[in-house]
C-alpha cells in the first residue's frame, strides 16, 4: 500500500512539475516575443488602435522604408504616369545599390510589373531605386518626394534619407507611422496585389523571387505588406490580415532576431482577431419630424449609418442603442441638417455616435407660399 502511494505521490509531482514546467516554458517565450521597441496593432478600415508600446518613438526603419515608395508608385500607376506593362531600364547606380536585391544588370529592362514584383516580395533594393529614378529623376529627387508626402500624411515621426530603408543618420520613423502608410498603400491594389504572392520568378525563371514575409504562407489571411533590416534597424515587420470584415495591421521595430519579430507579429494578429469584431449598428426606423412654419407638415429622417465599429466580442453582445425624443423643428429645414443624435453603448461605455438628418429640404411658409397653397385649394388640388 505504501509502494501505491509513493507510487502517486512520484506521479502527481511530475504532472506538477510538467505543468510548472510548461506555464514557466510560455511565460519565457511570451518575453522572448515581446522584444519590439516599438509596436502597434491597428484596424485597417476605422485606424481603432488595439494595442501600442512606444508606438511614437522615432526608429531605424530598415527596408519598411520602400513602404512610402510603394505608395508614390502606386499614385503614379492610378494617375496613369506608370503602367504594369512599361519597361524601364537600370542605372549604372541603381546596379550597384547591394543589399536585397535582383542583380540587375546597367541597360537591363524590366517592367514594372516585374520590378514592383522584385520590390513586394524580395525587397530588392536595386529594382526601388529604377523606380526612383524613373518617378523622382534621382534616387535624392525621390526621397525629397516621400519626404513631401510623408508631411502630407502628417507623419510627425518619420523622415527619409534614402529610398531602400540602409541605415543612415537622420532616416527613422515610428510605428504608428508605419502603420499609416500601410492604410495608405491600401489604397493602390495594383502595387498590394504582390504583397501576397509568396514565390515567383524573373527572367523566364532564372531568378527566383522568395517572400521575405513568411506570414504570407503560415498565417491565415495574411494581406502583406513588408518586412525590413539592417543592423541598426533589427528585423522589422508591418504585418496585414484580414478576417471576415476585420482587417488587421501590426508593426513591430527593432526586433533582435526574425523569429521575434513573426512571433511577435503573430501574436499582435491573434490577440487582435480572438478579441474584437466590427460592429455593424442597424438603421433604426424613424418616423417623419414635424416641421414649424414650414411649407410641409413634417420632414422624412435618415441616420447616417457608420460603416462600423471596432468593438471587443463581448460588447457586441450587449450594445444597447439610444434614440433621441425629437422635437419639431422650426423650417426652414435644409437636407442634411442634423436634428439629432444615434448613440450605442456597451456596459455603459460610449461607444459610437452617429447623427439623425433630414432626408429632404422644406421651406419657410411665407406670404407668398400661403397664396399658392390658398390658390391650389381653390383650384381643388393637392
Amino acid at each position: 500500500m505504501k509502494k501505491c502511494w509513493r507510487s502517486m505521490f512520484s506521479l502527481g509531482m511530475a504532472v506538477l512539475l510538467l505543468f510548472s514546467a510548461g506555464v514557466s516554458s510560455f511565460a519565457e517565450e511570451t518575453e522572448k516575443t515581446n522584444g519590439a521597441k516599438g509596436e502597434i496593432l491597428l484596424e485597417m478600415t476605422t485606424g481603432t488602435i488595439l494595442l501600442e508600446k512606444n508606438a511614437d518613438e522615432p526608429l531605424p526603419m530598415a527596408s519598411l522604408t520602400k513602404l512610402m515608395g510603394m505608395i508614390l508608385i502606386g499614385e503614379k500607376l492610378e494617375e496613369g504616369k506608370l503602367a504594369l506593362t512599361d519597361s524601364l531600364t537600370c542605372s549604372e547606380y541603381a546596379k550597384g545599390m547591394g543589399g536585397s536585391e535582383i542583380w540587375l544588370k546597367e541597360g537591363e529592362s524590366m517592367t514594372v510589373e516585374e520590378l514592383l514584383k522584385a520590390v513586394t516580395i524580395a525587397s530588392a533594393n536595386d529594382a526601388m531605386v529604377v523606380f526612383a529614378e524613373k518617378i523622382g529623376g534621382t534616387e535624392e529627387g525621390f526621397v525629397s518626394m516621400m519626404n513631401e508626402k510623408a508631411e502630407e500624411m502628417g507623419l510627425t515621426n518619420t523622415h527619409f534619407c534614402n529610398a531602400t530603408g540602409f541605415d543612415e543618420e537622420g532616416h527613422h520613423t515610428s510605428a504608428r507611422d508605419i502603420a499609416k502608410m500601410a492604410m495608405e498603400l491600401q489604397k493602390y491594389p495594383q502595387v498590394t496585389q504582390f504583397c501576397t504572392v509568396w514565390m515567383d520568378s524573373l527572367r523566364q525563371g532564372k531568378t527566383e523571387l522568395v517572400n521575405t514575409n513568411r506570414l504570407v504562407r503560415f498565417y491565415e489571411g495574411t494581406t502583406g505588406l513588408k518586412t525590413g533590416t539592417t543592423d541598426q534597424a533589427g528585423y522589422c515587420l508591418c504585418a496585414t490580415a484580414k478576417r471576415d470584415d476585420l482587417a488587421l495591421c501590426s508593426v513591430v521595430l527593432g526586433c533582435s532576431t526574425t523569429d521575434e519579430r513573426f512571433a511577435r507579429s503573430k501574436e499582435l494578429l491573434d490577440h487582435g482577431f480572438s478579441n474584437y469584431t466590427m460592429y455593424h449598428p442597424e438603421a433604426p426606423q424613424l418616423l417623419p419630424l414635424k416641421v414649424i412654419h414650414g411649407v410641409e407638415e413634417s420632414v422624412p429622417l435618415r441616420c447616417a449609418m457608420p460603416q462600423g465599429v471596432v468593438v471587443t466580442k463581448e460588447e457586441a453582445k450587449i450594445m444597447e442603442e439610444s434614440l433621441p425624443e425629437l422635437t419639431p423643428i422650426r423650417a426652414p429645414v435644409e437636407k442634411g441638417q442634423t436634428v439629432g443624435t444615434v448613440t450605442l453603448s456597451a456596459d455603459g461605455r460610449e461607444v459610437l455616435t452617429y447623427p439623425i438628418e433630414a432626408a429632404q429640404s422644406v421651406g419657410k411658409l411665407n406670404v407668398s407660399a400661403c397664396l399658392y397653397f390658398l390658390f391650389r385649394g381653390l383650384m381643388g388640388e393637392g
